[in-house]
């Protein structure tokens, strides 16, 4: 069977653009790959410009799996992207080419690589829930939480309505509620990691490039096409970028002051990424800057 690849590391660093060159790479050694998206944005469809997802155009005849897979108004599930990204893995391997797993959303990342279980969900426990967080706000319902889950309370945001009634889901379905990843990771499958590496004084001029990029390529009227379709959704609405990209549109900002929220966003975005990556330390760290043939010689050479 072959090895599971992720390519995993901070907004910027060229994760998209490795994957392809390794898969070509390895179609050129007889082998094959596909790759599997791990970001959580990218999952959704007209979601493009403001997520950097790989045009269909350039991906190379490269099979792309979890894209496109959601409307922007759908709420994302790490557990039902967990279930997806295992089975796309599996079935790739029967193929006999190699999956390549590739993103910055590290809690998607996590969740296929690594052997954990995400905690049961009740669409009825959940309107009830949200209906009284509605009604009495979430510094209620994390008092309530409190009571039922000291130490859950401490670990979770009180002005984080959404956060709050997903730990008080949990408690009520499952009797205890803890936030962040089990304590023993073990591997799901074997997995090789190479996370891409670049100093932060080289990364963020990159970041703000490609903040700009995206208005000139036309996030505006993405974001206005979104506006004009159902709307956001919890998850997709977080994506950075458009809320951004929104204001503008409706004059609340300047575009000028829409990209410098932007960019400090993805900035702080990326911080949060380099930080999460740092626990997998069997990771096979490449330079992000390196030449593009020592990249995938780096990553290769995890799998030969």
């Amino acid at each position: 069977m072959n090895t599971l690849l992720a390519i995993v590391g901070a907004t910027g660093t060229g994760k998209s653009a490795l994957a392809l060159d390794l898969a070509e790479a390895l179609a050129a050694e007889g082998r094959g790959a596909e790759i599997v998206n791990a970001d959580a944005m990218q999952l959704y469809r007209g979601m493009d410009i403001g997520t950097a997802k790989v045009p269909v155009a350039e991906r190379r005849g490269v099979p792309h799996h979890l894209l496109d897979m959601l409307e922007p108004s759908e709420e994302a599930s790490v557990a039902a992207y967990q279930r997806e990204a295992r089975a796309a893995v599996e079935a790739i391997q029967t193929r006999g080419a190699v999956p390549i797993l590739v993103g910055g959303s590290g809690l998607y990342v996590s969740s296929v690589i690594q052997d954990f279980a995400f905690p049961g969900r009740d669409a009825e426990v959940r309107a009830r829930l949200e209906a009284e967080l509605a009604a009495e706000g979430a510094s209620a319902l994390h008092a309530r939480l409190a009571a039922a889950d000291p130490a859950a309370a401490a670990r979770v945001d009180p002005a984080n309505g959404r956060r709050v009634v997903r730990a008080l889901e949990v408690v009520e379905l499952e009797g205890s509620f803890r936030p962040g990843l089990p304590e023993d990771r073990e591997p799901w499958q074997r997995a090789a990691v190479v996370m891409l590496e670049l100093p932060r004084d080289r990364l963020v001029p990159r970041l703000d490039a490609r903040v700009e990029r995206m208005w000139a390529d036309g996030l505006l009227d993405e974001a206005n096409a979104l506006r004009s379709g159902p709307g956001l959704g919890v998850t997709a609405a977080r994506a950075i970028g458009y809320a951004q990209a929104i204001a503008q549109l409706d004059g609340a900002a300047t575009q000028a002051e829409a990209i410098a929220e932007t960019q400090f966003l993805t900035r702080r975005y990326a911080r949060r990424q380099v930080s999460w990556f740092r626990r997998y330390r069997d990771a096979a760290r490449v330079p992000a800057d390196a030449a593009p043939g020592d990249r995938v010689a780096a990553a290769l050479a995890l799998i030969a």
